[in-house]
C-alpha cells in the first residue's frame, strides 16, 4: 500500500539482480533528477553474485534522505523483489525502473505534471531506447 509520508511525491523503485555494469549509472541518472518535489529511490537488491549490492550501498551512504535500499537475506526473485520495493514505497506516485535502465534529466518530473493536471489517469509512460553493451542503440 502506497502511504503519502514526509511529503514524497515519487517513490522510484528499482529493482536490481546482477547489474554490476550498469546499476551505477541508473541511480546516477536517478539522484540527479532535476525536479521541484521530494522524492525517493528504494532499491531492491536481490542477492547478486557480483558486486551490485557494494555499488548499491555506495549510493545509500552518499545518498542517504534519498536511495532507500531493501537486501535481501537470500534470492527472491523478480515478482517477489517487485512487490516489496511497491511495499516500501512512501509516494504518492511510483515510478518502476530496473537496474540496467537509465532516466532522462526531467523524467520524473514530466510523468509528475502529467499526472497532476489528468487526474483521472492512473498511468504514464513513455517511449524508450534501447542501448547495447557498446552504448549503441538498437
Amino acid at each position: 500500500m502506497i502511504n503519502e509520508t514526509d511529503d514524497i511525491k515519487v517513490s522510484v523503485c528499482v529493482v536490481t539482480y546482477n547489474h554490476e555494469k550498469y546499476i551505477a549509472e541508473c541511480l546516477d541518472s536517478l539522484v540527479s533528477q532535476k525536479t521541484d518535489f521530494k522524492f525517493e529511490i528504494i532499491v531492491g537488491e536481490d542477492c547478486s553474485t557480483d558486486g551490485t549490492r557494494a555499488i548499491v550501498q555506495q549510493y545509500v551512504d552518499k545518498y542517504p534522505d534519498i536511495v532507500k535500499p531493501i537486501f535481501y537475506f537470500f534470492y527472491v526473485g523478480a515478482v517477489e523483489n517487485v512487490k516489496q520495493v511497491y511495499i516500501a514505497a512512501k509516494g504518492k506516485y511510483i515510478a518502476h525502473m530496473d537496474g540496467d535502465d537509465m532516466a532522462l534529466p526531467t523524467k520524473l518530473q514530466k510523468q509528475f505534471d502529467i499526472l497532476e493536471e489528468n487526474l483521472d489517469c492512473s498511468i504514464c509512460v513513455h517511449n524508450m531506447k534501447a542501448i547495447d553493451s557498446d552504448s549503441q542503440s538498437t
